[in-house]
């Protein structure tokens, strides 16, 4: 254990150890109220076990590790003392190369408070939880002080060594969201469904976010209509390039690092520059405002080869980590807007994945959670591609935003949703299994926001507690949002031949392996319309062509 230590005075007795979790990088968290250097002290820990409980990206593991040890320097500065593990010199746990198939069973995420972990002398402790108890044998706090954590099964191992210490947990709100989870609670409890508009205009209401007066900015609560756009034929031009930070010595050591020990983890570190600092992610913020607000929101539901960045604000990992506070992102762009700088659909656009969208599922996870990980209401049982660890594949589209993904540890939010996210769902794929996927690869993934995009939004697995329908379209929706059709072997209007689309073929067969429980929703009237037209020989080549695919 590396432990610094500003005041050579420090008593014996430690009043307050603060654990900092790895994506809780700010100084003015709330576990830091009343923290006196004299009677205090911070923990934090590098473990395996977080970097390999799901196979994580390489990208993934630097910038969580980056931002720890940078924020380690920070507390220092403070003058904070902390006492901080870092991975070097353990000794790596046995990994295996490949999470195994488990495409029918609950997987490694744990759903229930694990027991205590024996301390040893003689063993070396793995794991997050096991290397806080042994701690707490040589440290002796009066008591462990923590912000809310972003995963369930943090707070719950956590909280299973505490006690068995015989010590007391004192869990903090975490001041960096609008709502707190208590109070989305007692608005869930309220209501029969849980729908992110009217959340929304409430939340904007209460904080007179976008308001002139009682009523909205513009007139109107949502500028969907105006978000829309697809590129023309010429694509999108030249487009800001992204905000990035060369790597500092620190952050270069973590890149040696998880070369060496996570070798055989997913993805590549030779294009890292994530922000890893909160003065980086200041500037990430301003450079999002001035150079990409404006065409945001038109363009932020497409799609171009080989553009992975375009007018979005690659701030959710700055985001997550807490580097940035969702008020001060919130407010900057509606500043731009007040200020004549953006337009008012692109900033409510953007404004409600913030304000609306980040809260939403929150709430959604710390009151469904831990049954909401097991939820599989379209019982789909099938295995996870091979090749979304590789992207090696024919679908053009599929390709680029899994090649992307596995090079930069970032896919924008209709990459994940209609092009990774709907193939998963169109094909069957275990939810549990996309789930780890995508808490694997992307350098944004917390458990807490990206379980319910996946399961609930995605891929429906919750059965419709977060979308009110399943977000199923054919190939044809890929084709009117980009141009990847246009370079790719399959046709977006066929669904059965050698030229068949996959995406068209697995839509047609989703909607008939699904048809009675979707008969039961009238959003999908129309779709199931369209397939009733469809005659017997055609549905039957379909589901021949469907099963053909999987099994290849």
């Amino acid at each position: 254990m590396q432990s610094r230590s500003q005041s050579a005075s420090k008593p014996s007795a430690l009043r307050h150890l603060v654990v900092v979790l790895g994506d809780q990088l700010d100084l003015e968290a709330a576990a830091f109220d009343g923290f006196d250097s004299t009677h205090d002290a911070v923990w934090m820990a590098e473990v395996d076990e977080e970097s390999t409980h799901v196979w994580s990206s390489k990208q993934r593991i630097a910038l969580f590790l980056s931002g720890m040890r940078h924020f380690a320097q920070a507390l220092e500065e403070a003058g904070r003392p902390v006492h901080y593990h870092r991975l070097e010199g353990t000794t790596p746990r046995a990994q295996p190369s490949r999470p195994a198939d488990t495409s029918k069973t609950a997987l490694t995420t744990a759903t229930a408070a694990t027991a205590a972990i024996p301390a040893s002398a003689s063993a070396e402790p793995t794991g997050l939880a096991a290397r806080l108890q042994a701690d707490l044998q040589i440290l002796k706090p009066q008591r462990v002080v923590l912000t809310e954590p972003g995963d369930w099964r943090v707070l719950s191992e956590l909280r299973a060594v505490i006690e068995a210490a015989g010590l007391s947990l004192e869990v903090r709100a975490d001041r960096h969201f609008f709502t707190t989870v208590a109070g989305f609670a007692a608005y869930a409890k309220a209501r029969k469904s849980l729908r992110l508009e009217y959340f929304y205009r409430e939340l904007r209401q209460k904080h007179a976010i976008l308001m002139d007066g009682d009523q909205p900015a513009g007139g109107q609560w949502n500028f969907d209509a105006d978000n829309r756009e697809a590129f023309g034929p010429e694509g999108p031009g030249r487009v800001p390039p992204r905000a990035t930070f060369e790597p500092d010595a620190l952050t270069r050591e973590v890149i040696n690092l998880v070369n060496t020990r996570f070798a055989d983890h997913p993805g590549t570190l030779d294009s890292f520059a994530w922000p890893v600092t909160r003065a980086q992610a200041l500037q990430a913020l301003q450079r999002f405002v001035d150079e990409r607000l404006t065409l945001f929101g038109r363009y932020e539901d497409a799609l171009w080869p080989g553009e992975p960045w375009l007018y979005h604000s690659h701030l959710s990992a700055a985001l997550n980590l807490k580097l940035l506070t969702a008020r001060e992102v919130v407010q900057a762009a509606e500043q731009a807007y007040r200020a004549g700088r953006a337009p008012l659909h692109s900033v409510e656009g953007f404004i409600r994945q913030i304000l609306g969208w980040r809260e939403y599922v929150r709430g959604i996870y710390w009151t469904q959670m831990p049954g909401y990980l097991d939820k599989n209401a379209l019982q789909a049982h099938e295995a996870l591609p091979e090749f979304f660890w590789t992207g090696e594949t024919d679908m053009a589209c599929l390709r680029d935003a899994l090649q992307q993904t596995l090079r930069h540890g970032y896919a924008h939010h209709i990459q994940r949703l209609m092009v990774l996210g709907l193939y998963g769902l169109l094909r069957g794929v275990h939810p549990q299994a996309m789930h780890e996927w995508f808490l694997s690869v992307y350098v944004d993934a917390v458990e807490w926001v990206e379980l319910p995009n996946t399961l609930g939004m995605s891929q429906f697995g919750d059965g419709g507690i977060m979308a009110s329908k399943p977000y199923v379209a054919s190939g044809k929706y890929i084709q009117r949002m980009s141009n990847h059709c246009q370079g790719c072997r399959f046709d977006p209007a066929q669904s059965t031949g050698p030229k068949a689309c996959p995406y068209t073929t697995l839509y047609w067969d989703f909607l008939r392996r699904h048809q009675t429980l979707l008969s039961q929703n009238p959003r999908m009237g129309m779709q199931l319309k369209n397939l009733q037209r469809l005659t017997p020989e055609q549905v039957a080549q379909i589901e021949a062509a469907a099963a053909q695919h999987r099994a290849g």
